[in-house]
């Protein structure tokens, strides 16, 4: 059974929902200590004074914080002196349309659960009444001494609240980042074979299809050289060269190569395209892979056919001579007669 790890309640208008706050993610990558090469031996930070070298005991550590060249030097107690005070109540302060707050500002989701059978009553009244009207309360609560923006909405048999950066600590895009193209304007046709792509790839959602293959591979390297095995690292094809294909082919060839999309993060797109055509998001532009080199080798040429080998002129001369002498000697042999 999961653990508050905050109590109190919930209050819109005069009405109080006894509540505690449990976290609704949990932390599945893997975490290292670090050794020193060649040895077991753990490292260590201490809190060491950079002049002197010496370790300082917490108790005698103070905050400072940086002002133009100098800076500022805060105790404990002062710093404790302006904390919020302790509040037990997450005050809902108004409600605003579902659809109106950009998830940007997000930063932590917890679920918020009934502590006991009285409050149950008055938990599902919220719940419902926030899910009928589509609305998403806006509150502020006090916890491990600091303050925070909430936003409060209705899932599936339960009240989410999530934890907000305030306004000023969101930053502006148009004044954070260059290059940001305001007044580029899309070609008709590129936009609506784009459309096209986006439709022939939206499935519903589910979580499921998505997973860490990051964090698994790491598991499996663990296990490997827990085992001693040996560990095998696929080969990567580098798909970041080669031939720029206009955008409109590029376009054209995604959506053909997604007639056979399946809906996660193990099988995608690009890797539909492997072997035709590859789509290099930087710029969408299309790319075809490089093959590697290949030696080849020249076909060797046929043997020319030899002529008959012709007898020598001596030889050719005597069989003449001979045949010559045998003609005579016929015609003697006739002239006797």
């Amino acid at each position: 059974m999961a653990r508050a790890i905050w109590t109190g309640s919930v209050s819109f208008g005069l009405v109080n929902v006894p509540v505690g706050l449990f976290s609704a993610t949990e932390d599945h990558d893997v975490h290292f200590h670090q050794f020193e090469k060649g040895t077991s031996s753990r490292i260590r930070y201490e809190r060491v004074n950079e002049d002197a070298g010496d370790e300082v005991a917490y108790r005698d550590i103070v905050m400072g914080a940086e002002v133009g060249d100098g800076y500022v030097m805060l105790t404990q107690e002062e710093l404790e002196s302006v904390e919020p005070g302790r509040s037990r109540t997450i005050e809902i302060s108004d409600f605003v349309d579902a659809a109106a707050i950009d998830p940007v500002p997000y930063q932590k989701s917890y679920y918020l659960a009934p502590t006991d059978d009285s409050a149950k009553k008055a938990y599902a009244l919220l719940l419902q009444a926030m899910a009928k009207s589509d609305r998403i309360g806006i509150a502020t609560f006090v916890m491990r001494g600091k303050q925070y923006l909430a936003a409060i909405r209705p899932a599936e048999k339960v009240l989410v609240l999530e934890t907000m950066f305030f306004a000023d600590e969101v930053r502006d895009p148009a004044e954070e980042l260059d290059g940001l193209p305001t007044r580029t304007k899309a070609a008709a046709k590129d936009l609506n074979m784009a459309v096209k792509l986006i439709e022939s790839l939206t499935t519903p959602w589910k979580p499921k299809n998505y997973r860490d293959t990051y964090t698994e591979r790491v598991q499996q390297l663990i296990d490997a050289k827990k085992k001693n095995r040996e560990v095998v690292v696929a080969e990567t094809t580098e798909e970041t060269s080669g031939k720029v294909v206009d955008l409109l082919s590029a376009l054209q060839a995604s959506v053909d190569a997604a007639k056979g999309h399946r809906p996660g993060n193990t099988q995608k797109l690009c890797a539909l395209l492997r072997g035709r055509l590859v789509i290099g998001f930087a710029g969408l532009e299309l790319r075809e892979p490089r093959r590697p080199a290949v030696r080849r080798r020249r076909p060797r040429r046929a043997a020319p056919r030899r002529a008959p080998r012709r007898a020598p002129r001596r030889a050719a001369a005597q069989v003449a001579a001979r045949s010559a002498s045998g003609r005579l000697a016929g015609r003697s042999s006739e002239g006797r007669r």
